[in-house]
């Protein structure tokens, strides 16, 4: 550990430069017992490059009175922080979209204050337990220390770099606000940006270690809205429509007419066999199933599908689900040739579906789905 803290400070860091972090870090700010629920705001808007210029005077030793960063309301602390935790991810050969998660994680967890409390015995940067395994409070208040012990963690999750900023985060975290991560992303990808340009060859991305050249894949579009897995909608109530959500405007016609005609069959009862021609009415037996949905909804923009989810599978042609548009229809449970459930992706990381018995014809966002196979039926 201390072999490592030696190398970010010879690497990277200048003397007075790590002068300064230890004084922040030693230092408890008078400010920091600002509450997180001032940081609550839309940060979808992030000026990338004014960011860079304001971190920059920062680091090169400007007074944090003088400079305002855009997201961080005490920089003077916030900034060396930040710093650490792109330093050590470099020192472990982290790729750049790890170290954007790992501040996004430590923006939402302590706002990038490397705090002496929290929920239970949550401590530090990324409020790591010591009854967790986390190490000991000691250790987890070294903000090296805890964004090693972070960045291990995350290296160990398989398929980490597929995920969305959000996901990737909860795999290490475990949140109770598993969804509060991607609110973050913009402002970490600024810093990131930032504070790499500072480091020798920063402009460059790194692989990461034990031969994991994965190449990261292209980030949700930045801001507040929905994640691409619809997990940023968190709970979504049965029967109702998710705050926010309207049908994409670039969706297809057909589909856009498909997905419109379903949501207004949203809180009607499933029922097994149902042939869903009248959802609201008396008879149970013109409600829906997952397949009659499928089939009405886009009845009504003039296509033709067939009755079951077993044929359903077979219609129009098949797609990637990494390539989903809305109205794709997709497939789970079962098996690939012969599955037991279908549903209507609606864009925004979102699918329409009527799951089972006793339950409502319902949204339910793309994360909660195994995929067996994907077909676009346009």
């Amino acid at each position: 550990m201390k072999a490592i803290a030696a190398g970010i400070g010879v690497v990277f860091l200048s003397p007075m430069l790590l002068a300064g972090t230890a004084m922040m870090v030693a230092a408890a700010s008078s400010e920091a017992a600002e509450t997180t629920s001032s940081f609550s705001r839309c940060l979808g808007d992030v000026d990338t490059d004014a960011v860079t210029q304001q971190v920059t005077k920062i680091l090169d030793g400007a007074s944090a009175k003088d400079v305002k960063v855009e997201g961080l309301s005490l920089p003077a602390e916030q900034v060396p922080n930040a710093r650490t935790i792109v330093a050590t991810g470099r020192s472990l050969d982290v790729p750049q979209r790890g170290q954007i998660v790992a501040l996004a994680t430590a923006m939402q967890e302590s706002r990038l204050r490397n705090l002496d409390s929290g929920d239970r015995d949550s401590l530090g940067l990324f409020q790591q337990r010591p009854s967790m395994g986390w190490g000991t409070a000691q250790q987890i208040r070294d903000p090296v220390y805890a964004s090693e012990r972070f960045y291990k963690a995350l290296l160990e999750v398989k398929g980490w770099q597929q995920m969305t900023v959000t996901q990737a985060a909860q795999a290490v975290q475990k949140s109770g606000f598993p969804d509060a991560y991607a609110q973050w992303e913009p402002l970490a990808t600024a810093l990131q940006k930032a504070i790499a340009a500072t480091f020798p060859g920063g402009g460059k991305d790194q692989p990461a270690k034990d031969g994991d050249t994965a190449k990261d894949t292209k980030a949700p579009a930045p801001g507040c809205g929905p994640a691409q897995d619809g997990s940023a909608y968190g709970r979504i109530p049965e029967g109702s429509v998710p705050k926010g959500y309207t049908i994409p405007k670039d969706a297809d016609p057909k589909a856009r007419t498909a997905i419109d005609w379903a949501m207004h069959q949203l809180g009607t009862l499933y029922q097994w066999g149902g042939s869903c021609t009248a959802a609201h009415g008396p008879d149970p037996m013109g409600r829906c199933d997952c397949s009659s949905l499928m089939q009405q909804a886009y009845a009504k923009a003039g296509i033709n599908l067939s009755r079951t989810t077993y044929t359903q599978v077979n219609e129009g042609k098949a797609v990637s689900p990494d390539k989903l548009r809305p109205g794709d229809l997709i497939f789970s449970r079962g098996s690939a040739a012969v599955p037991e459930h279908v549903g209507m992706f609606m864009g925004a990381g979102l699918v329409i579906e009527a799951p089972r018995t006793g339950k409502p014809v319902r949204i339910t966002p793309l994360k909660d789905w195994a995929i067996l196979a994907a077909r676009r039926v346009i």
